[in-house]
């Protein structure tokens, strides 16, 4: 089978028919297949298509519960807590951005975590959705274990990543959204699945000796971004997204990547500001100046112009799996629609 090329449209209803054929309820189905067809259109595959077989594996063998229903509880004026039951995180994480959407621009700030929850896929949707909003937004998440403490050699962090976006005048709001390890460990599962090698200085395998496969830097640590101070921004993240929703940490939690074991019940953190009042109404033409200042230099641009120009393309041209991917699909339960 060759290379699979497909409308935004068609990947979507192929990943919501998947998911229903894995014991996924259609509400729930269509959330996930939403933030994953916006990762693939984005260009980030290790959140997109490629996510389709673990996702459905767990969903299939209860790993993950696909009739989740999210709980929403306000848990102070400013504060929600917002449980995803052991279900996908979207559904939970689509809950609080609309809570936070409605408390903020009365409050001016307030922040949401979200607990027994699972891989939350590109951080920055989340933050780009709360910008849509007119807000400012922070995102901070946990996964299961992937880096090792500086120094160590065993894992106890994700690659926990953070996101931040700001809302501009008549323009898509800038996204800066990043994973904490050099890489997102996606990348490194995209490349097992098309048998290539990795770049050396990725990761390290279990003897903590850098590895360029890619199926053995998944069973060792990823390196963090920074070396030491990169390490402890991920301790940071694993403390917001983690401790302060009482979810499992790195190092407890199970793999996104299989349908066996406990759900992970990871946590991720939302913090959402209206820059309008504590600004005096200043901060748009401010951010404005800020960016002309970047943007008037030759050679620059802007966090996340390339991938709006992918978002842009694929919404034009689809979107294009891999020959092996495509067919794993297609065989699917629910991959022939």
């Amino acid at each position: 089978m060759n290379d699979l090329t497909m409308s935004l449209s068609e990947l979507r209803a192929l990943i919501r028919n998947i998911l229903v054929g894995h014991n996924t309820s259609d509400v729930n189905a269509a959330q996930v297949a939403d933030a994953l067809t916006l990762a693939e259109a984005d260009g980030q595959k290790g959140h997109g298509a490629s996510r389709i077989p673990s996702y459905a594996a767990q969903s299939l063998t209860g790993k993950v519960d696909g009739h989740a229903e999210p709980m929403v509880e306000q848990v102070s004026e400013a504060a929600l807590r917002v449980d995803a039951c052991s279900g996908f995180a979207y559904p939970a994480l689509n809950a609080a951005i609309e809570a936070l959407g409605q408390l903020t621009p009365r409050l001016g700030i307030a922040a949401a975590a979200i607990t027994n929850s699972h891989h939350s896929g590109v951080a920055g949707h989340q933050v780009e959705a709360l910008a849509n909003k007119g807000l400012v937004a922070l995102s901070f998440g946990n996964g299961p274990v992937a880096i090792a403490p500086w120094g160590g050699k065993k894992g106890v962090f994700g690659t926990n990543p953070l996101a931040f976006a700001a809302p501009q005048t008549n323009k898509p709001p800038l996204v800066i959204d990043m994973s904490l390890s050099k890489v997102a460990r996606g990348k490194v599962n995209v490349a097992a699945q098309k048998g290539e090698m990795i770049p050396k200085g990725w990761a390290v395998d279990q003897d903590g000796n850098p590895t360029t496969d890619p199926k053995t830097a998944l069973d060792g640590t990823m390196l963090p971004m920074g070396d030491a101070k990169g390490a402890q921004l991920v301790l940071m993240v694993e403390i917001l997204a983690a401790a302060l929703s009482a979810s499992q940490f790195g190092y407890e939690a199970s793999s996104f990547f299989t349908g066996e074991g406990e759900p992970p019940h990871i946590g991720q953190f939302l913090i959402a500001l209206d820059p309008g009042p504590i600004s005096a109404n200043g901060f748009a033409g401010r951010l404005d100046d800020l960016l002309r200042a970047i943007t008037d230099q030759p050679g620059t641009r802007l966090p996340g112009q390339r991938r709006m120009g992918l978002r842009v393309a694929a919404e034009r041209d689809g979107v294009t799996l891999p020959a092996g991917l495509a067919k794993t699909l297609r065989e699917m339960p629910g991959g022939s629609h």
